[in-house]
């Protein structure tokens, strides 16, 4: 009968190891991944090219693209830290209702991101605490506006100025008004929203209480059930008021270079969510390794 040399001995930071029958010799053997597998699984996510381009292109089947993709690291973050502290921006974005992925960035680049089912405040909370313990620090922060948040940053870090994303705040007056308010105070406020960027905190308040005040009884019109008519416009205009100490503070710190929009992270949002859109129909898991290869691919077009 022949004896056997080798037997498998467990696993040990996922990898197999071995036992030799006759010296008892413990060790493991640590394959590593052809070069083919990176290029193609390059191609798959970055050129965009489907399973069956690829079984073409590197004369394999479909099973064996699956199951190398399936087998193929990638990390999770890159852990970069920069050298100097940055203007930090973050914003969540949603694949459906309880499943989305919330992406903090600065200078173009991905510094940490957490996939998420809501974006609470302890979700914002434990990833700022992260980040600082990765060693990064924040001249500023760019938000989307999201209930809470300014009050958490200003527990967190009382002397970082805030600043509110402009595109935000012009989209939530667009919720109350429409695009084409049909009321001359909802037209009159439209026009001095979508002239947001050319004011400074001053001139902005003063056109914002000019406008109330023109139309302050028209406000102030209630129904006969004693409820306000136009609750909609008083909405906008409370929502214009809390936000505006935290609207031009990239004006205030012109020295700090501070971004007034969240659009780095929400064109990255659209550029890798249409590269995923590809491969419509992957399960949860291989879609969330998609996202972490393309966040860790860390350049300017990210």
């Amino acid at each position: 009968m022949r004896q056997k040399k080798l037997q498998k001995y467990g696993i040990k930071r996922g990898k197999q190891r071995y036992l030799c029958c006759h010296c008892k010799y413990q060790f493991s053997v640590s394959h590593r991944t052809p070069h083919w597998i990176k290029k193609a699984y390059d191609d798959y996510v970055i050129g965009k090219q489907t399973l069956e381009q690829l079984s073409r292109k590197y004369q394999r089947s479909l099973g064996t693209l699956r199951k190398h993709f399936d087998q193929f690291c990638v990390p999770k973050q890159n852990k970069m830290t920069p050298d100097e502290s940055v203007n930090l921006v973050f914003d969540a974005t949603f694949f459906s209702r309880s499943d989305g992925v919330l992406v903090f960035r600065a200078n173009r680049k991905n510094l940490y991101w957490r996939f998420i089912k809501s974006e609470t405040i302890k979700e914002i909370d434990d990833c700022l605490l992260t980040l600082v313990m990765l060693g990064h620090e924040f001249k500023s922060f760019t938000i989307d506006g999201r209930k809470g948040v300014i009050s958490l940053l200003k527990q967190r870090f009382p002397s970082t100025p805030i600043q509110l994303c402009h595109f935000h705040q012009v989209q939530t007056i667009r919720r109350y008004t429409t695009n084409n308010p049909k009321t001359a105070c909802g037209k009159e406020l439209k026009v001095l929203m979508l002239n947001l960027t050319d004011h400074d905190e001053l001139s902005f308040t003063e056109a914002l209480q000019q406008l109330h005040s023109r139309y302050d009884d028209f406000l102030k019109e209630r129904n006969d059930n004693k409820q306000f008519v136009h609750r909609r416009l008083r909405s906008a205009f409370r929502s214009l008021r809390t936000n505006l100490p935290h609207l031009f503070t990239h004006k205030k710190f012109p020295e700090l270079n501070i971004p007034n929009t969240t659009n780095t992270c929400d064109g990255s949002f659209a550029h890798w969510k249409q590269k995923v859109k590809i491969h419509r129909g992957l399960r949860k898991h291989r879609r969330n390794k998609m996202i972490n290869f393309l966040l860790n691919f860390n350049t300017k077009t990210t």
